[in-house]
């Protein structure tokens, strides 16, 4: 089985800084790690490979600086890397960025299964392994928890809060991994020193099938009209009666006053 597990760069700390124009996240020198979701996509696709055999290709889009959190993931066990990275690429919002990683992985070629983590930290929209499922033409299962191939058949179950729900994809898919999935394993000293014998492919946008209308900000339809730092605001306390039939009636006539029932 070959699969490719997208991966993404996110913030070490909260302490990041925005274009003043396009007010969107500058990553350029930015200290960056896997996002933790993706952590968890890396060991579902590792054990995949244990239990049927084949292999695992990490995948991400950002500047050149990327290619540490890639030598992570490949430090985790990974076979091999590919980073996207371009200037015509720069301000691409989770459509522009779904279109690209899907074109990547159609030219890595013979790909059987396509893990990403649930969402992002940083943005938390959980979108792109949704697009790229639809620019691929492949069936898709978000927020799986667990994973089990056979042939060509992958069982999903995939955990909803509220319910669980077990479905079967025909391969090749697209999925994405909660969280509960599984422990991320941690990278030896070994694998440490073995990953920087591991091939980190770099593509620019000139290297792939790209539509040049599709790309970065020109094809990115989500526009951030403001980044600001949300106000703390105070609201006036009533407290109830101590006796708890009183503070019962009390808060009900409260809740009537608000339209709330």
């Amino acid at each position: 089985m070959k699969i490719v597990v997208c991966i993404k760069q996110v913030p070490e700390s909260n302490n990041v800084k925005f274009d003043p124009v396009t007010h969107n996240l500058m990553r350029g020198g930015m200290s960056g790690r896997i996002n933790p979701f993706d952590k968890n996509a890396i060991e579902a696709a590792l054990r995949l490979r244990d239990a049927v055999g084949g292999e695992v290709a990490l995948l991400s889009m950002g500047p050149d600086s990327t290619a540490e959190i890639l030598r992570d993931g490949l430090a985790m066990g990974a076979d091999s890397a590919y980073l996207l990275s371009s200037r015509a690429f720069a301000g691409a919002d989770t459509l522009s960025t779904g279109y690209v990683l899907a074109q990547a992985v159609r030219q890595i070629g013979n790909v059987d299964l396509t893990l990403l983590g649930r969402q992002a930290v940083d943005a938390d929209t959980g979108q792109v392994g949704p697009i790229m499922a639809v620019n691929l033409n492949q069936p898709q299962a978000t927020y799986a928890t667990q994973l089990t191939a056979n042939g060509n058949q992958l069982t999903v179950v995939r955990d909803l809060d509220s319910l669980t729900q077990t479905v079967e994809l025909t391969l090749p898919a697209v999925v994405t991994v909660r969280a509960e999935a599984n422990t991320p394993r941690y990278e030896t000293p070994l694998h440490i020193q073995q990953s920087f014998e591991k091939q980190v492919t770099i593509w620019r946008d000139t290297d792939l099938a790209l539509d040049p209308a599709k790309l970065g900000q020109t094809g990115s339809p989500t526009v951030v009209r403001k980044v600001y730092a949300p106000e703390a605001k105070t609201r006036a306390q009533q407290p109830l009666a101590s006796e708890p039939a009183a503070a019962v009636d009390q808060l009900l006539v409260i809740m009537q006053q608000h339209g709330l029932i």
